[in-house]
């Protein structure tokens, strides 16, 4: 039976920007425990059990035209304790976001290789 999500996997082009996305704005810490792979990447813990690794490798779908709202394309959601301090993270970074169209307390988002990412308060 499956019990949870290890990882989701996003590809980067750019992975010093990448990093300054997830690390510095969203203060994710990379884990150095993980191995060596045969391509750069950095793995980042999100909780126990629960990481995101990006990979450099080319971007299949460059080019592609992604929705502009993040909810109506593929993504990865993350609860937040904070919604009002992202908000003001991504605002000062220049980053635009949509809120959630259901009226839930969330928001979507793109790291700078356009993958979605959906933020939700925790209750």
């Amino acid at each position: 039976m499956i019990t949870g999500i290890h990882h989701v996997t996003f590809l980067s082009a750019d992975l010093a920007r990448s990093r300054d996305f997830y690390q510095g704005l969203l203060g994710l810490k990379s884990d150095a425990n993980r191995p060596a792979m045969s391509f750069d990447g950095v793995w980042y813990g999100v909780a126990p059990g629960q990481q995101i690794h990006l990979m450099v490798l080319p971007d299949l779908e460059a080019g592609l035209q992604r929705p502009v709202h993040g909810g109506r394309d593929r993504h990865v959601a993350l609860t937040v304790s904070d919604m009002a301090a992202l908000i003001a993270r991504l605002d000062n970074a220049g980053i635009s976001y949509t809120l959630s169209q259901s009226g839930r307390r969330a928001l979507f988002c793109r790291d700078p290789d356009r993958n979605a990412l959906e933020f939700i308060e925790a209750e």
